[in-house]
Protein backbone atom coordinates (compact mmCIF):
# COMPACT_ATOMS: atom_id res chain seq x y z
CA UNK A 1 0.00 0.00 0.00
CA UNK A 2 2.60 2.42 1.06
CA UNK A 3 4.31 2.29 -2.43
CA UNK A 4 1.03 2.70 -4.13
CA UNK A 5 0.35 5.54 -2.37
CA UNK A 6 3.89 7.42 -2.31
CA UNK A 7 4.15 6.90 -6.29
CA UNK A 8 3.58 9.58 -8.56
CA UNK A 9 0.34 9.67 -10.26
CA UNK A 10 -2.05 12.61 -10.21
CA UNK A 11 0.38 14.33 -7.32
CA UNK A 12 3.95 13.59 -7.50
CA UNK A 13 5.87 12.12 -4.34
CA UNK A 14 7.07 15.21 -3.31
CA UNK A 15 4.24 16.75 -2.68
CA UNK A 16 2.75 13.24 -1.17
CA UNK A 17 5.57 13.31 1.18
CA UNK A 18 5.10 16.92 1.96
CA UNK A 19 1.34 16.10 2.67
CA UNK A 20 2.50 13.09 4.95
CA UNK A 21 5.17 15.58 6.74
CA UNK A 22 2.38 17.97 7.55
CA UNK A 23 0.58 15.03 8.94
CA UNK A 24 3.03 13.84 10.76
CA UNK A 25 3.42 16.95 12.61
CA UNK A 26 -0.37 17.49 13.54
CA UNK A 27 -0.30 13.88 14.44
CA UNK A 28 3.02 14.63 16.58
CA UNK A 29 4.41 11.51 15.65
CA UNK A 30 8.27 12.21 15.87
CA UNK A 31 9.50 9.31 14.47
CA UNK A 32 7.30 10.11 10.84
CA UNK A 33 7.74 13.46 10.64
CA UNK A 34 11.82 12.40 10.47
CA UNK A 35 10.94 9.55 8.01
CA UNK A 36 8.89 11.62 5.82
CA UNK A 37 11.36 14.32 6.01
CA UNK A 38 13.76 12.34 4.72
CA UNK A 39 11.93 11.46 1.59
CA UNK A 40 10.43 14.82 0.74
CA UNK A 41 14.15 16.20 0.69
CA UNK A 42 15.34 12.79 -1.41
CA UNK A 43 12.07 13.44 -3.65
CA UNK A 44 13.48 17.11 -3.84
CA UNK A 45 12.23 19.20 -1.83
CA UNK A 46 13.44 22.57 -0.76
CA UNK A 47 13.40 24.28 2.61
CA UNK A 48 10.72 26.86 1.20
CA UNK A 49 8.89 23.79 1.00
CA UNK A 50 9.19 22.46 4.30
CA UNK A 51 8.51 25.60 5.86
CA UNK A 52 5.44 26.01 3.91
CA UNK A 53 4.53 22.56 4.79
CA UNK A 54 4.92 23.35 8.49
CA UNK A 55 3.02 26.08 8.13
CA UNK A 56 -0.44 24.38 7.12
CA UNK A 57 0.20 22.04 9.67
CA UNK A 58 0.46 24.76 12.54
CA UNK A 59 -2.46 26.51 10.99
CA UNK A 60 -4.20 23.01 10.96
CA UNK A 61 -3.30 22.32 14.31
CA UNK A 62 -2.28 25.53 16.45
CA UNK A 63 0.39 25.69 19.14
CA UNK A 64 0.73 21.94 19.44
CA UNK A 65 1.84 21.52 16.03
CA UNK A 66 4.03 24.81 15.99
CA UNK A 67 5.90 22.97 19.17
CA UNK A 68 5.88 20.14 17.07
CA UNK A 69 7.41 21.73 14.16
CA UNK A 70 10.78 22.73 15.82
CA UNK A 71 11.48 18.60 15.91
CA UNK A 72 10.83 18.94 12.20
CA UNK A 73 13.42 22.44 11.63
CA UNK A 74 16.07 20.65 13.90
CA UNK A 75 16.10 17.13 11.70
CA UNK A 76 15.85 19.81 8.60
CA UNK A 77 19.20 21.06 9.85
CA UNK A 78 20.72 17.58 10.66
CA UNK A 79 19.74 16.27 7.06
CA UNK A 80 21.46 19.37 5.92
CA UNK A 81 24.83 19.10 7.47
CA UNK A 82 25.18 15.27 7.58
CA UNK A 83 23.95 14.54 3.55
CA UNK A 84 26.10 17.79 2.06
Amino acid sequence: MEEKAFSDGALENKAKELMALSISIVTKCEPCMEWHLDQALQAGAKDEEIFETIDVAIEMAGGPAGAYARFVLKALEYFRQNNS
